[in-house]
């Protein structure tokens, strides 16, 4: 490979500092004072966006161990996306990934940051509605499900974990959380039962199936033994997810 040219050395040389400044020299024709402003506005920006993405987790590691990750994940990540708005996704793919010491880290740290960047995540996205009849029963027409309702699962009671609350094992059972944007463009968390989680999951899965088709797949895994209380149960929980604007309708 042929040799870098003078000026993508120093580039790399200069970035390597702001990334490393304690394992990567600074280059020696810039001066100490201007340098530092160069780190300073970095990190201090890269901190900023993460803080008010994950302000929980910042919470609960604590300023030192904060800093820390903010730091690692500015010396080691390599980004694939240049928007601010995707840097929260960035820091998930650093804490998913292999290469970094995450034996001090919270057994929940993960979850916590997806949960907390969902609500992100929902709050900017452009998913379009599908056609829809508003004026339909989603029990025996086809429901629609909303693209800005997510159903999701974690081993720890993510929404409950703070600075007084923080869990060192996996909860018996798991938490299923449905998060969704209503039509007033606010992010709603709800956490639901796994009957609840299983019919979103249904509506998801196939999209020409009626309400009354996926509750009687409900009511034959579950082998309930009055099925029919299922079904009006669960006419009432699909009117309260279109209420909610989580069924937007069903399909013309």
């Amino acid at each position: 490979m042929a040799e870098l040219p003078a000026f993508a050395r120093a580039q790399y040389a200069f970035t390597a500092h702001i990334r490393d400044p304690e394992r990567c020299p600074r280059p020696p024709d810039v001066d100490e004072r201007r340098m530092a402003v160069y780190r300073e506005l970095i990190y201090n920006n890269l901190e900023g966006f993460l803080a008010a993405n994950f302000p929980v987790v910042r919470q609960v590691l604590g300023e030192g161990a904060w800093e820390g990750l903010v730091r690692g994940f500015l010396r080691s990540h390599r980004c694939h996306s240049p928007l601010f708005s995707e840097i929260g996704l960035e820091l998930l793919g650093y804490l998913h990934g292999d290469g970094r010491d995450s034996a001090q880290d919270p057994p929940f740290l993960l979850e916590l940051a997806h949960y907390e960047w969902v609500e992100l995540a929902l709050s900017i996205s452009d998913a379009d509605a599908p056609a829809i009849d508003t004026a339909g029963d989603p029990l025996t027409g086809v429901p629609v499900l909303s693209p800005l309702a997510w159903s999701l699962t974690y081993r720890f009671p993510v929404h409950r974990i703070g600075p007084g609350f923080q869990p060192r094992e996996p909860a018996k059972e798991p938490t299923h959380l449905l998060v969704y944007r209503d039509r007033n463009d606010q992010v709603r968390f709800l956490e639901i039962n796994p009957t609840t989680q299983r019919l979103l999951e249904l509506l998801q899965a196939h999209p020409a199936w009626s309400g009354f088709a996926i509750l009687n797949q409900i009511a034959t895994e579950l082998a309930h033994p009055e099925p029919q209380r299922l079904i009006v149960a669960g006419r009432q929980l699909l009117g309260d997810l279109r209420g909610r604007g989580v069924i937007l309708g069903t399909r013309p």
